[in-house]
């Protein structure tokens, strides 16, 4: 076959991976690539771009660019951030799109006209804005496919696909919609592959020395540690709470005891019927309600003791109320306030995100879901001590090559965030890969 030229758009671009994953299926597949337009308005995400690819093709806000300014191109690619769709009360109930961003991906196919597209989005996107709880697909999906398939005449195919599958040491749902002017593509027949964290570790990194690491390597063994979360609102085998580690202060066995009672406790529905408050997930229970599941002569005395310390907090319980309400859909936005009107109860203190650490990964597993707000709080286990993810092992577990370069971010604390939300929002190169792999299969029968 003669080699041909494939041109294409990176919007919303983040750090690349979606042209990442799309060069490297159309280039194994004999094309030559060319990237005509880069939009990305994150100040550390063009960073990142203009150091990895070139500055020529990156501009800024897409919603800015006029579609004559884009050269013609073969391929629209984009990870679009998932907006609530506004209500456009159109006869067939379909919500408009205007307002969101993907309009923006809508705008430019409709005016450029491409041979085809790659969408990446979070799962989330599948469920979201349900009109009825046993539908299959929300209203938004729905839009965007309508959007897509009846108006913009793309032959349109989509599936939630899990990283971890296709050679990755992550565990990540995200949705793959694409689409092309022939023919749909099939979301079958990918070849998977398995991979542990232990396959992109790196070794002999500075390890953390604080008094949250001592105290947890005097109750635990480095290899105890392997899988574990630490956060104190939620419970099961592999989680630690501050109270196992005294975090804190020291606990009795009898505080234990009872913070792990009310740990269980505050979660039952029944509650909310008690208090007379719409149920929430963790309810602050008075000093009588805790005697009903675990009676003591000095309740009194550990309770103030576990608020002295900081283990408890003597709170509110907290109203339901509307905050928004759309009178056309009916749909309503909910937020929590402390109701005075109640007697205060005590609650456990701390959250997910409350200590140095709150996860420590095992090498011999696939890392959970990486998220913007958690990466810097993953611990790793390196030498017998306790460290943060790298940057590169960030990057590896989205199967980015190791020439891509984040070292400018890795030379400040300011800069390892920066590095961690651009992961923790970016996409997994081998699924863009597999799923660019289809396109360029039926692109070549043109």
């Amino acid at each position: 076959m003669k080699q041909r030229k494939v041109k294409y758009v990176d919007l919303f671009a983040g750090l690349g991976g979606i042209r990442l994953g799309f060069v490297q299926a159309f280039e194994e597949a004999g094309y030559q690539t060319e990237c005509v337009l880069t939009s990305e308005i994150k100040p550390a995400a063009v960073k990142a771009l203009t150091t990895n690819f070139g500055a020529k093709t990156i501009r800024g806000d897409i919603t800015t660019i006029d579609s004559s300014e884009i050269p013609d191109f073969d391929f629209l690619l984009a990870g679009f951030p998932c907006q609530a769709f506004s209500v456009a009360g159109k006869q067939r109930g379909f919500l408009d799109t205007r307002g969101t961003l993907f309009f923006e991906v809508e705008r430019i196919l409709r005016e450029k006209r491409p041979y085809g597209f790659i969408l990446e989005n979070v799962e989330g996107l599948v469920t979201h804005d349900k009109e009825n709880p046993t539908d299959k697909i929300g209203r938004t999906l729905s839009t965007i496919l309508y959007k897509l398939g009846s108006e913009l005449n793309y032959q349109v195919s989509w599936k939630v696909l899990d990283a971890q599958k296709f050679g990755l040491a992550q565990s990540r749902n995200r949705i793959y919609i694409v689409g092309t002017t022939r023919e749909k593509v099939a979301f079958s027949g990918f070849k998977t592959s398995r991979s542990t964290f232990r396959d992109v570790m790196e070794s002999g990194l500075p390890t953390v020395e604080s008094e949250f690491t001592k105290q947890l390597f005097e109750k635990y063994k480095p290899e105890e540690l392997y899988g574990k979360a630490i956060k104190d609102k939620r419970g099961g085998i592999d989680n630690i709470h501050s109270w196992d580690v005294e975090l804190r202060g020291h606990v009795t066995d009898q505080e234990k005891e009872l913070l792990n009672a009310l740990l269980k406790e505050r979660r039952k529905k029944h509650w909310a019927k008690v208090i007379g408050i719409d149920w929430m997930d963790g309810m602050p229970l008075t000093t009588e309600q805790i005697r009903s599941f675990f009676d003591s002569e000095n309740l009194e005395e550990i309770l103030d003791d576990l608020v002295e310390k900081g283990y408890l907090v003597l709170e509110h319980p907290k109203k339901r109320i509307v905050v928004e309400e759309d009178i056309a859909s009916g749909r309503k936005a909910y937020d929590r306030v402390s109701d005075e009107t109640k007697p205060k109860g005590f609650n456990i203190v701390s959250g997910k995100l409350s200590f140095d650490f709150t996860r420590i990964l095992s090498p011999d597993e696939v890392t959970p879901t990486l998220v913007a707000m958690d990466m810097a709080t993953l611990g790793v286990i390196d030498g017998g001590g306790l460290r943060h993810l790298s940057l590169r092992e960030g990057l590896r577990l989205f199967g980015y090559p190791d020439w891509y370069s984040l070292d400018d971010f890795g030379k400040t604390q300011k800069g390892m965030d920066l590095g961690y939300d651009l992961l923790g929002n970016t996409v997994c190169v081998p699924v863009i890969k597999s799923v660019a792999a289809k396109l360029a299969k039926i692109y070549g029968g043109v």
